[in-house]
């Protein structure tokens, strides 16, 4: 029970964490779950709303918050955290990397020999669910999103078969899994673009709330520029202080040359007052390490997300909307609250044109939206319904405002998603068909449809 208590406490969500699999199965070799599928698909549900059969979850990083999104209850649950090698091509243009790896296993490596991947911004955040539900990066102006910068999937489908998925074979499914999550099989492991990599600049600035009109300025300014300075990346956040029943700003900026204060991020590290600032010549694995510590594991976690237009008045707007809604739960115990902006442009959504395309669905004529988000922790179960309330509060407010001004965009972020949110339906109807061709092609009994219960799936339940 040692080892099987110390792996549920690896999750970092306490609703994952309570989640109690019959089992859970860690695989050494992508043959090993090959031989998983093959015996789990003799056993196979036949209808998700039954869930009769024996049903499973896959486990990467396990840092989806919601409870069943990588753990099953009375299931098995396939722990990939063993086929965590990271393997770096003689050319040095590829890195492969096990679907059990954490990004502070490919960095470490990388940082060592100059070289970087396209990849997670918290390095205890998994390789194989950020990637697969699209991924965010640093170096996603320059690049894209992080899936775009997938070479090949090694794939263990339904019926047992290990495959490649990439631009020349089964080039189908290597479409599908740039987004499309678990829905097609287990990725057993990630070939990834590499590319050279020195020192970066970067860290977080902090300033009081009473900067708020300076912050949304040049939120929107960065969003909207029409010459990119593709090395510059930044996550604006709203942190909410119970103790004090204040607010204060961060801005984690990231500049991925060796320059300090670059000219393109001087409007965030040029607001004053400031409270601190932890800027500095780093490397990719000290950045994202540094995040980890503002999310402990074992607290009850929310994500929710919305994209909304690039407009200053309005991201003006949504913070004093959370912060008159947050008051019917400033009291919860433990809570720690966060609104958080990211610039979303052009940039960032043309650049999957580039790599073979994603059926994420976003259109770069759409010009710079802003991917919006609340992070929520507190401690008790007993206070889930009212975080739960409050946080569609104000996405609720927001929304309407939003339709108002003609700012309220379709897009869902798959990673940031709460399980009633359909991230894969706001790919657009077209995606979803592709998706769901892929899936009956590679999964023709549905198996990641039935017996997979966790995570998002191709037909909900109310589909036809």
């Amino acid at each position: 029970m040692a080892t099987y208590d110390a792996l549920q406490l690896s999750y970092w969500s306490q609703q994952e964490q309570l989640v109690q699999p019959s089992c859970i199965f860690r695989p050494l070799t992508p043959q090993a779950v090959s031989e998983a599928l093959q015996i789990l698909s003799r056993y196979q549900s036949t209808s998700n709303v039954t869930m009769t059969g024996c049903q499973f979850a896959i486990r990467g990083g396990g840092h989806t918050p919601f409870a069943g999104s990588a753990n099953i209850e009375d299931g098995v649950t396939i722990d990939m955290s063993s086929i965590k090698a990271v393997d770096i091509a003689q050319s040095k243009t590829m890195v492969s990397v096990g679907a059990g790896a954490r990004w502070s296993d490919v960095y470490s490596k990388l940082d060592a020999v100059g070289l970087a991947v396209a990849g997670g911004r918290v390095s205890n955040v998994g390789v194989s669910g950020l990637t697969t539900g699209g991924g965010m990066s640093y170096f996603a102006p320059r690049y894209g999103f992080v899936c775009d910068q997938v070479l090949n999937f090694e794939v263990a489908l339904a019926d047992g078969q290990i495959v490649n998925a990439n631009a020349t074979s089964r080039a189908d499914l290597w479409f599908a899994l740039k987004g499309g999550s678990n829905n097609f099989g287990i990725v057993t492991r990630f070939d990834l673009k590499a590319f050279p990599q020195g020192k970066i600049w970067g860290g977080s600035v902090y300033n009081p709330i009473s900067t708020l009109p300076d912050q949304v300025q040049a939120f929107v300014e960065f969003n909207n520029a029409t010459s990119v300075d593709t090395s510059a990346a930044l996550i604006n956040t709203y942190g909410y202080i119970p103790q004090l029943r204040t607010w204060t700003v961060s801005n984690l900026l990231v500049y991925t040359k060796p320059e300090v204060n670059p000219e393109v991020l001087r409007p965030f590290t040029g607001i004053k007052p400031q409270l601190g600032t932890t800027m500095r010549l780093t490397n990719l694995s000290d950045v994202t390490s540094e995040q980890v510590g503002n999310a402990p594991y074992g607290l009850r976690q929310l994500f929710l997300t919305r994209t909304y237009g690039n407009d200053a008045d309005f991201l003006a707007q949504v913070f004093r909307i959370a912060n008159t809604t947050l008051q019917s739960f400033a009291g919860v115990p433990g809570l720690a609250y966060a609104l958080v902006y990211q610039p979303l442009p052009s940039a960032i959504t043309s650049r999957a044109a580039d790599s073979g395309g994603n059926p994420l669905g976003l259109d770069p004529a759409s010009g710079p939206q802003v991917l919006a988000m609340q992070t929520i922790q507190w401690t008790s179960a007993a206070d889930d319904a009212l975080i739960n309330r409050g946080a569609r509060e104000i996405w609720r407010q927001a929304d309407e405002l939003a339709v108002e001004r003609g700012l309220m965009r379709d897009w869902v972020y798959l990673n940031y998603a709460a399980p009633d949110q359909d991230p894969l339906g706001s790919y657009g109807e077209g995606n979803v068909r592709v998706l769901r061709e892929v899936s009956r092609k590679y999964d023709p009994t549905g198996l990641f449809q039935t017996s997979v219960p966790g995570g998002f799936k191709l037909w909900r339940k109310n589909d036809g």
